[in-house]
């Protein structure tokens, strides 16, 4: 057997040496802070908007591409969003609302895409997240918009048919839902409270686990799990952060029924305020039409896409609500409307449908 070849440095001399890195880190982020602050000046000047989605998205693009090093590249989206975060809010720092309250992966996601220097504004339904957006009382909102298990968040879907926000960016969630309780066990519990869509992702393991038990639809996890602190009859389904809030034991970790599931999110703001990102190269186009209810029409659809070579990546209806079993088509497309072939695309269906909406162009979350 080979030995074990011995140690380069000691541990002294390894701590000393990432003291120093340490240091010379901090002194390049204070002065990638003072560029940040000129470049808040000029865009005073200008009227730009602090964030830019496309630009952030492109910055950490270039940085997983040149990495080399032993950091993954899985590893730098999370940093640098933090770094450029910490830099934004030497300005004022970003207002987003997100479904709350505290604990909830809507929250999650907020901080996940914004970074943690933000002035969180928890909201009590979805509705309340696009009022605060749609009044400018935010900058953003983070909004639920589909689940890799139980499909579509309608009541999303509707909001953004009928508000004027539109969705500048996206992030997507793993998902892991866990039962949480003030006792250190799952026996007695009389009601599980959760989200509809967390109840709905644990279905099978509740039937399996807990039979007997009254499934209990409350506004969000976050809430299932605020209602479980002060009932020890109850459980709630909510995340590991959320029963840390409420001082809950985590009493089945990961039972959510597809352990790939996933979440995601839609971040949105007013077009007056924040212009539609330009194109990266890796974009979404997400528009809603409405057609005559008559043979061939959801074809109809899809030819302009496809002489204009444009892949479609997602196709929803939903209910027009006119009383006339009439249906709302949403779709989301790969590209950006400056792109031609999707400019193209975009004329041709918007002069043979009766609705055209756009509800947005923004990068897709690659990372």
């Amino acid at each position: 057997m080979a030995d074990t070849p011995a140690p380069k440095h000691t541990l002294a001399e390894l701590r000393e040496r990432i003291d120093d890195v340490d240091a010379r880190i901090l002194g390049l982020l204070n002065e990638r802070a003072g560029w940040a602050l000129e470049v808040g000046e000029l865009k005073k000047l200008d009227g730009s908007p602090v964030f830019r989605p496309e630009r952030e998205a492109q910055v950490i693009d270039r940085l997983k591409q040149i990495n080399d090093g032993p950091l993954r590249a899985a590893s730098v989206a999370p940093i640098w969003r933090e770094i450029m975060s910490a830099c934004r809010s030497l300005e004022a720092p970003t207002r987003v609302a997100y479904l709350g309250p505290a604990g909830t992966f809507s929250e999650e996601a907020a901080f996940g895409y914004f970074g943690s220097s933000i002035a969180g504004q928890p909201s009590s339904t979805i509705d309340e997240v696009f009022r605060a957006t749609a009044a400018g009382a935010v900058d953003f909102g983070v909004v639920p918009l589909e689940n890799s298990t139980e499909g579509v968040v309608a009541r999303t879907l509707d909001l953004l048919l009928t508000s004027p926000v539109f969705i500048v960016g996206e992030t997507s969630l793993p998902v892991q839902h866990n039962l949480l309780r003030r006792a250190p066990s799952a026996a007695g519990v009389q009601a599980v409270c959760a989200h509809p869509q967390a109840l709905a992702q644990c279905h099978g393991w509740l039937s399996t686990n807990l039979p007997d038990a009254e499934r209990r639809a409350v506004s969000s996890n976050a809430e299932g799990a605020r209602l479980a602190a002060a009932d020890e009859s109850l459980a709630a389904i909510a995340s590991l952060r959320a029963g840390s809030n409420y001082g809950l034991h985590a009493v089945a970790q990961a039972i959510q029924d597809d352990p790939n599931n996933r979440t995601r999110f839609g971040v949105v703001a007013l077009p007056s305020v924040h212009p539609r990102p330009k194109p990266t190269g890796h974009d979404c186009t997400s528009l809603v039409v409405a057609v005559a209810n008559q043979p061939g029409a959801v074809h109809d659809l899809l030819v302009p896409l496809k002489r204009h070579g444009v892949s479609m990546t997602r196709l929803e209806s939903r209910p027009a609500r006119s009383g006339q079993w009439e249906y709302v088509f949403y779709i989301d497309l790969a590209g950006h409307p400056e792109d031609a072939p999707v400019a193209a695309a975009l004329d041709e269906l918007r002069a043979q449908v009766s609705l055209f909406k756009l509800l947005g162009a923004y990068p897709l979350d690659t990372h």
